[in-house]
């Protein structure tokens, strides 16, 4: 897996007193919007549920209680866990139940549990005919969307399929291969749904204009098309910017914003590896009327203001933020994500990185290939290899507060967090974990 070469912008300069503070103001600005444009997503969305990929508000912020900082000595009590088949899809919890996209056999089953007790509920199965190129996982790659009393879901050979959520009845399926001639890629395909109204938003990488097309929720007819570029490995996510609707998709050549209602191209701003065979996989992520983009494999990183003329770059670089595979958390003006290749020992670095300059504030290294989550005001990071950690969010240090292995290798699926609870999965187990704080010693 290999990725993107970089562009080049110098960094604000962060030492200049006139430039510290005209970007508070901007990042105040930023934080006023990102709070509006994310309003109606909180006033739906519950502390209990997790319903999609990165969270509620597909950004990896959990805003439930607080939970605890220091955990019993043999780690978090484990409330339940299950043996589950292969797969990169992660779990998601939404009206009392987690559900999990896996593969069992030949069959890609979407499973429901008890969220609670871990019980086997309903399961949907299908026939899928993948097979990865290069021996990885066969399993699905992209993480379930639970929305309006449905499941979406898209598998690795293509298929999507909209499920009823309580009970996993079967409600529509379309084919993207058949539909729209997409690809399979190096990887499989790789994109959880986004839902936008009545559109089921999904980068397909498909023919004849349709490399990103939105499905009807209700029936799946393609309610429209657009851009002609193949897909990457990352998943959409959308905001209101300066009073436009704006779904942001990472494609294998750029940052592209369409209107979520129409497939209007708002902008293509290009951002592509210098080798073929590469993963983009980081969700593009908005904060307020900016959006940070990165990728590893040279390409580096990029923050971009919104502008109604188009984006605008505000610094870019590499071997600053490069994410592989993860999607940094974003707090009080500081990323928190991985840095550098993590297919490749000895793994990235945890970095913690000043939003509007760049600036590198600290790095820990011989973390493998994590994911970062946001709680509150701390980091839950779970490596590769299984172990989970906490530490706070602040850019004075990484200083974890504790740790426990939670699982086997291996671990490359992002978690869900919901009601207190930690949901994580490898590539054959499902387990549930209470991080409350009434579950500290």
């Amino acid at each position: 897996m290999h990725l993107f070469s970089s562009a080049s912008c110098g960094v604000i300069d962060s030492s200049s007193s006139r430039t510290k503070f005209f970007s508070q103001r901007k990042f105040a600005a930023a934080l006023a919007g990102a709070a509006a444009g994310l309003l109606f997503l909180t006033a739906v969305a519950s502390a209990a549920d997790w319903p999609q990929f990165l969270g509620p508000t597909r950004n990896g912020v959990y805003a439930g209680a607080a939970l605890a900082t220091t955990w019993p000595k043999d780690g978090p009590p484990v409330v339940w866990q299950q043996k589950v088949g292969a797969g990169f899809s992660g779990p998601v919890v939404a009206g009392g139940r987690a559900i999990l996209f896996h593969r069992v056999g030949n069959n890609a089953v979407v499973q429901a549990f008890d969220a609670g007790t871990g019980k086997a509920g309903w399961s949907f199965e299908y026939v899928t005919d993948y097979r990865d190129d290069f021996g990885f996982d066969p399993g699905p790659r992209s993480t379930p969307t639970v929305a309006d009393g449905k499941v979406f879901t898209y598998g690795a050979e293509g298929m999507v399929h909209a499920l009823d959520a309580a009970t996993g009845k079967k409600l529509w399926s379309v084919s993207a291969t058949e539909k729209f001639g997409s690809g399979k890629g190096f990887f499989g395909r790789v994109c959880s749904p986004l839902l936008e109204g009545n559109a089921v938003l999904l980068n397909v990488g498909g023919a004849d204009g349709a490399g990103i097309v939105a499905l009807d929720k209700d029936t799946g007819k393609l309610l429209w098309k657009a851009s002609n570029e193949e897909a990457g490995y990352s998943s959409p996510s959308a905001a209101t910017i300066g009073g436009k609707r704006h779904a942001f998709f990472f494609t294998r050549a750029n940052l592209t914003s369409v209107d979520p209602q129409t497939g209007a191209v708002h902008f293509e701003f290009p951002w592509k590896p210098a080798i073929s065979a590469s993963v983009s996989a980081a969700v593009p992520l908005v904060i307020g009327d900016l959006v940070f983009v990165s990728a590893s494999y040279q390409a580096g990183a990029v923050l971009l203001r919104i502008k109604p003329g188009g984006p605008e770059q505000v610094w870019s670089g590499d071997d600053i933020l490069s994410n592989q595979y993860a999607t940094c958390v974003q707090r009080d003006g500081f990323l928190y994500g991985i840095e550098g290749r993590v297919d490749h020992a000895p793994g990235g670095s945890l970095r913690c990185v000043e939003l509007l300059t760049g600036k590198v504030r600290w790095s820990a290294d011989s973390l493998g290939a994590p994911t970062v989550t946001l709680a509150g005001e701390q980091l839950l990071v779970l490596t590769d290899k299984g172990e989970l950690l906490s530490a706070p969010a602040t850019p004075t240090a990484f200083q974890p507060t504790a740790r426990a292995q939670i699982l086997p290798f291996t671990v490359r699926a992002h978690p869900a967090v919901a009601d207190g609870l930690f949901y994580a999965r490898s590539n054959n187990k499902l387990v549930c974990v209470d991080l409350r704080k009434t579950a500290a010693p």
